[in-house]
């Protein structure tokens, strides 16, 4: 199903400066944590790895990266329309994004400073890493006349409350489907420069190694705690948000399929790309993985992206709220099941695919 819904043009909240996307289940989340279990960690069992990967972020390979150059120099009026609105949203998720894991990661270092030094010195690094992309992509979105107050942003977003041990699974797969996300966009558009229609895109290949090494660190984190990967729980908890992870950005990604085929992409087949890689990397560390290639797995997504369209068509419509609430509840239960029906598909064991190439 094609989405043909006009969406309004951005609104400010004052002169230059975007009134925040609306809150939904489908838009990034900014996290909140058990700061005192945090600090309790012993990380004893991985520290040499842990240090490593820390080495690596004081060495700061990307420390003169993030600055805009000469190809920046120019006006971008002629992205214009809806062109020009699927930029400023695709730049303002991003950015997003990027901010809320510097908000967590900053207020972790600052925390865990004098009672477990070793990790709040990786979460501050990390938080200067996506500071660096949170202002890098805020800027270019001032090529489009606009761009987000971040403080508003910090005050007047909810957060979400999450146990340490989901603060891990979130964030890593977070880290690793941006990797994926990034250098995707990266080589294809090496590999296609006429595609390339604002610079920023230039930037992803080395930005995504920030990206890989964040979930590099989760990953050395999470060895650290085997009781996270071992049991029962965690089998069931890895499955819940891989698929979490994979339906919000196939949800998200399909609804802007346009902004994609801006940069000669075509959204399924790069979220399906995507999706299949973190998946593979997710089976380094997680206990399972899920199949995703299973005949139905796309099937019962696609009845997901369907759904969503029939919301933002009664959403769209000019009706009691009583009556979009009514209309949506049997499509609110119809996503409910085709992701109860995900989650139940039997996964695979990552000591299946050992010695596989993935």
């Amino acid at each position: 199903m094609v989405d043909t819904l006009k969406k309004p043009e951005p609104q400010e909240l004052r002169d230059g400066i975007k009134v925040p996307a609306k809150e939904t289940v489908l838009t990034p989340r900014f996290y909140t944590t058990d700061f005192d279990e945090m600090a309790k960690m012993d990380l004893s069992v991985n520290e040499d790895e842990i240090r490593a990967i820390i080495a690596e972020f004081k060495a700061d390979y990307n420390q003169k990266h993030f600055v805009r150059d000469e190809r920046f120099d120019k006006s971008w009026d002629h992205i214009d329309g809806e062109t020009r609105r699927l930029f400023i949203e695709f730049l303002e998720r991003s950015c997003t994004a990027e901010f809320s894991g510097f908000l967590l990661y900053k207020e972790l270092g600052r925390r865990l400073k004098t009672i477990n030094p070793l990790l709040a010195e990786g979460f501050n690094l990390m938080s200067r890493d996506e500071a660096r992309h949170a202002g890098f992509l805020n800027k270019a979105m001032t090529d489009f006349k606009l761009s987000l107050d971040l403080g508003f942003l910090t005050k007047s977003r909810s957060y979400t409350f999450f146990k340490p041990k989901f603060i891990f699974y979130a964030t890593y797969l977070s880290e690793k489907i941006g990797y994926w996300r990034y250098i995707t966009i990266y080589r294809h558009l090496a590999a296609n420069p006429d595609d390339c229609v604002y610079p920023i895109f230039e930037f992803f290949e080395n930005w995504c190694q920030d990206e890989n090494r964040h979930g590099d660190f989760f990953d050395a984190l999470m060895r650290s705690q085997p009781q996270l990967l071992n049991d029962w729980k965690a089998r069931l908890w890895a499955r819940f948000f891989l698929l979490s992870v994979f339906v919000t950005m196939y949800l998200n990604d399909l609804q802007r399929s346009g902004f994609y085929a801006t940069i000669g992409l075509d959204a399924r087949e790069y979220d399906k790309h995507v999706i299949k890689k973190t998946n593979d990397s997710a089976g380094r560390v997680f206990p399972l993985v899920l199949n995703v290639e299973h005949p139905s797995f796309y099937g019962h997504l696609e009845e997901c992206v369907d759904n969503c369209v029939k919301l933002r068509a009664i959403d769209a419509a000019e009706q009691p709220e009583f009556i979009k609430t009514i209309r949506k509840l049997p499509i609110f239960l119809s996503n409910g099941f085709n992701f109860l029906r995900l989650y139940l598909m039997k996964p695979i064991p990552t000591e299946q695919l050992e010695g596989t190439v993935r």
